[in-house]
């Protein structure tokens, strides 16, 4: 799974994801992109299972780009445990994604297969997402 090597704080402040996307709303790298039409935490185990449908769908053929990464860490406290004592242990990494971020990129392939392998890994994350060409979003 995807993590930081070394963080500033172990235990950080909740980074939220309303709003838009200050950058990275543009197809950059390839030639069709996965925007999310909605904000959410994606977590790295999402972003590995949406990383391993778009490389199955394609026949590993052409390049997938990631954009997004998982600095934040979630914190959660072991069940059945009494209120106060501090906060939880890190428990799994996320992505902040804010509203029109292109999360997943691909190229080289034709666009039917890119398109129905953005789709099926649309269906991985917790957020509304739609297709984009480079063409679109410039």
């Amino acid at each position: 799974m995807l993590q930081p090597k070394r963080v500033k704080y172990r235990r950080p402040h909740i980074i939220r994801y309303e709003g838009l996307s200050k950058g990275g709303n543009t197809v950059a790298f390839g030639e069709y992109g996965l925007q999310a039409t909605s904000g959410n935490w994606v977590s790295d185990r999402q972003i590995e299972a949406c990383r391993i449908v778009l490389s199955r769908y394609t026949k590993r053929e052409g390049k997938i780009y990631i954009r997004i990464f998982p600095h934040l860490a979630k914190t959660k406290k072991p069940a059945e445990v009494r209120m106060g004592s501090g906060k939880g242990s890190p428990e799994y990494w996320v992505a902040v994604v804010k509203k029109n971020r292109v999360m997943f990129e691909i190229g080289g392939v034709p666009k039917d297969i890119a398109v129905e392998a953005l789709r099926q890994a649309s269906y991985k994350l917790p957020l509304r997402t739609r297709i984009v060409s480079k063409e679109e979003t410039k």
